[in-house]
Parts: structure tokens; C-alpha cells; sequence
């Protein structure tokens, strides 16, 4: 891809692999970290590179914006995998703000996201007013509970989980060899949900000699009855003692997986009754978690955080809405505005919760809605009728939204457990 000539005099282009330190440096300018990066973590993280996935905005030499796609694949409602754009280290140096740098490169990007076959495009929003302006729609939430311990009610003679499984503390090793396969048994099962890569596992069990910012933590894995592996978890917990020389620790889990209910049961009931720990931070958790009500006294556990999370750009909406299953069986007319030109158009959804067509149409819409909003309903998480009240989707056929929401909706809420 050739650099984009513009009146301004910035080009944007994809960077080379030797300039990716100084786009390092730009991504560190632009979320307002001042320390210097070393030589070993500029190594190091020059293992993801792909030539033609990292761009950057260049004024005289110097890289002033930046941004970032990769891989990935998303879980549909139903199990499917599907293609995606993930956009990550998107930065705007403040001296170069409001010259429209994020607009090019995410152009760019899509374009070719699209070109290549990728069906939706995703990222973490850092500030809510940027994305929807690109076609993105907010597509998961995320919750985070703070868990009063003495006030919960757990049993404190209880020996481990009533179902006869067992919790094991484990190192670091043990995870990055049984987590992979587990988290692929969860991808599979929600929607929501992407993969992780080998420098994930890496990265999140301190075995990156580069990475600084690590810290020690505790790694717990659930296996049932038969030995099964179904659940782990990674915390730590701090030093307090108080003013009274009592234990006042909290712990604060930095993610915990489960494939089953018994599975993220025992790891919460263990985590929660951990000798001298007062308090427990959930961290990121879908919102209608289990944590609350596995405690005797669900109220113990406030909520300390209530967000979007995934946001999600369709990029082909056949094969999208074709790649899901749905709750129910029935037809709708959509019509879908497009905001750059790659989507947009006029459909027939045909549904059923063993699969879907979905082919262009020249029937009259039941239901107009723009790509951020289709974006934010196929995961099945957001409400049409609720969207319909709010406007960025018209009924033109009464009840259309209701419908909609009979198809696409969920009965339980989509999750991505991870940050990108």
C-alpha cells in the first residue's frame, strides 16, 4: 500500500518493521505514557509484527498517529467462528488532534479488512463518542463486583466444592499448557468470545522476560470428580493489615474462565474464602455473571462498574447475519445504511434457530437501522425495540422491532472476556 498524499503534507502508511520502534514510541505519546521504552520490550513486542497491519501517520518523519489491526476470530450466537478485523493501538499524538488522521487510517483499514473477506470489524472503545461515527456499534458489556466477604455468608468449614471436584493452586507452566484448550472448549460456547494466541498465554503467566509491568500472582485450576480440567483462574491479593493488625486483604482476580457452572461456582466460593481476605474484586465479568447469586447473600457482591466492551462493525452483512443462529423462526425486511460505502443495503432475513439465509431484496424495509446499529444487535445482546425508542432504528412496519427482537436476542447475555 502506497502512502496516502495529503494537503496537510502527513502521509499515512504502513510502517516498515525498523520504524516500529518510533511507532512504539507514538503509541506510548498517545495514551500518556512518559516512560521510555527498553530495547528488550521494543524486541519483544516485534513479534506480532505484520507488515501492512501496523500503520502510521507521519508528519516530517515523525510518527504522530497510529493504528493497528491484526486476526481474529469472534464467536457468533450458535458457536460459528468468524473472520474479524481486531483494531488495537489507536493513537492520536495531541498535537496533531482534529485533522481528521484517525478517519484515513481507519478507512484504510477497512477497506482492506473487507477486501480480505473479513466479516465484522472489532476493538475496545477507550472513549465512547469515537467509534459509532465509523459503523460501530457497542456489542457486550462488562460488569465488575466488589465482594464483601464476612458478609456473603460462605461457609468457612466448608473442605472444597460440595460437587466432589476439586481446586488446585498451579504455576504458571501448568496454565500455559491446560489454558489453551480450555479456553477454546469456552470460544466455542459463547458469543462474544475471540481467541487467544500463544503470546496471550505468554504474557498473562509472566513468562515475557521483557515485560516489566508483570507482577506475581496466584493460579488456580478446577478439575471435577474424573480429574477433568473446567475451570481456572489467575488473582492476587495485597498487604493490609490495618490499624489494628488485622487482616484486611483484598483480592483481585485478573480473569477466571469456566466451562461449566459447577466449574466457575468452585472457583468464586474459593476465591472468596481465601484465609485473611476481606474483599474480592471481580475484575471484568459479563453482566449477568453467576458470582452474585453463587454467594448465600447475593447483595454481598456491588457492582463497582457497569460499561460497554466489545464494539463491533459489520462488514459483510449476508454472510453476517448468515453466520448466526437465532432464537426463533420468521422473516424481516432490514435496511441497513451504510457509513463509507463498504456496506449497506437492503435485505431478507429469513431465520430459524438451525440457521439463517439472508439474500439482497427489493421488498419493501420493515426495519431501517444503520450498520452501528445492526453492529450492536448481532450479538444478540442489544434490543431493537429498545433502539427503536432511542433512534437509531425506525419501524417501518409496526411491530418490527419486536420481531427483530424474537430472532436476535439471547437468553443469555454475549461476553468477551478479553482486552485487545
Amino acid at each position: 500500500m502506497a502512502p496516502i498524499p495529503h494537503s496537510d503534507g502527513i502521509d499515512i502508511r504502513p510502517i516498515t518493521e525498523s520504524e516500529f520502534a518510533d511507532w512504539l514510541r507514538a503509541v506510548s505519546t498517545g495514551f500518556l505514557r512518559a516512560a521510555p521504552l527498553t530495547d528488550e520490550e521494543i524486541e519483544g513486542r516485534s513479534e506480532r509484527f505484520v507488515a501492512g497491519r501496523y500503520l502510521g501517520a507521519f508528519d516530517r518523519g515523525r510518527c504522530v498517529a497510529t493504528f493497528r489491526s491484526f486476526d481474529q476470530q469472534l464467536t457468533a450466537v450458535g458457536g460459528a467462528s468468524v473472520p474479524a478485523d481486531a483494531i488495537s493501538g489507536v493513537t492520536v499524538t495531541a498535537t496533531h488532534r482534529r485533522r481528521g488522521l484517525l478517519s484515513r487510517m481507519m478507512t484504510r483499514d477497512l477497506a482492506a479488512a473487507k477486501e480480505r473477506g473479513d466479516v465484522v470489524a472489532t476493538l475496545i472503545a477507550a472513549e465512547y463518542p469515537i467509534y459509532g461515527r465509523y459503523g460501530f456499534g457497542p456489542a457486550t458489556s462488562m460488569a465488575e463486583w466488589t465482594v464483601d466477604v464476612p458478609r456473603a455468608g460462605l461457609d468457612a468449614r466448608r473442605a472444597g466444592p460440595a460437587d466432589g471436584g476439586r481446586v488446585d493452586l498451579v504455576e504458571g507452566e501448568d496454565i500455559r499448557k491446560l489454558g489453551p484448550e480450555l479456553h477454546e472448549r469456552l470460544r466455542r460456547g459463547l458469543p462474544g468470545a475471540i481467541d487467544r494466541d500463544d503470546m496471550w498465554w505468554r504474557a498473562n503467566t509472566g513468562a515475557l522476560p521483557w515485560d516489566t509491568t508483570w507482577k506475581p500472582c496466584f493460579f488456580a485450576v478446577y478439575r471435577t470428580a474424573s480429574g477433568e480440567v473446567e475451570g481456572m483462574a489467575a488473582y492476587e491479593v495485597d498487604d493490609n493489615w490495618g490499624d489494628a493488625k488485622q487482616p484486611l486483604n483484598t483480592a483481585t482476580v485478573r480473569w477466571l474462565i469456566g466451562v461449566t457452572p459447577a466449574a466457575e461456582r468452585a472457583l468464586w466460593e474459593y476465591i472468596c474464602s481465601v484465609d485473611w481476605v476481606v474483599k474480592v474484586k471481580s475484575g471484568w465479568r459479563a453482566p449477568d455473571d453467576l458470582l452474585p447469586h453463587v454467594l448465600p447473600d447475593p447483595r454481598a457482591a456491588g457492582i463497582t462498574s457497569l460499561a460497554d466492551w466489545l464494539w463491533l462493525r459489520v462488514l459483510d452483512v449476508e454472510r453476517a447475519l448468515q453466520a448466526r443462529t437465532y432464537q426463533g423462526t420468521g422473516a424481516l425486511v432490514l435496511e441497513v445504511a451504510g457509513v463509507d460505502g463498504l456496506t449497506g443495503g437492503r435485505y431478507r432475513l429469513e431465520a430459524s434457530p438451525e440457521g439463517a439465509s439472508c439474500v439482497p431484496t427489493t421488498e419493501s424495509a420493515e426495519l431501517e437501522l444503520g450498520i452501528g446499529a445492526l453492529g450492536a444487535l448481532w450479538l444478540g445482546d442489544e434490543s431493537a425495540v429498545r433502539l427503536a425508542a432511542l433512534g437509531p432504528v425506525r419501524e417501518e412496519r409496526a411491530g418490527a422491532a419486536r420481531k427483530a427482537d424474537a430472532l436476535l436476542r439471547t437468553s443469555r447475555r454475549p461476553w468477551c472476556p478479553d482486552m485487545f
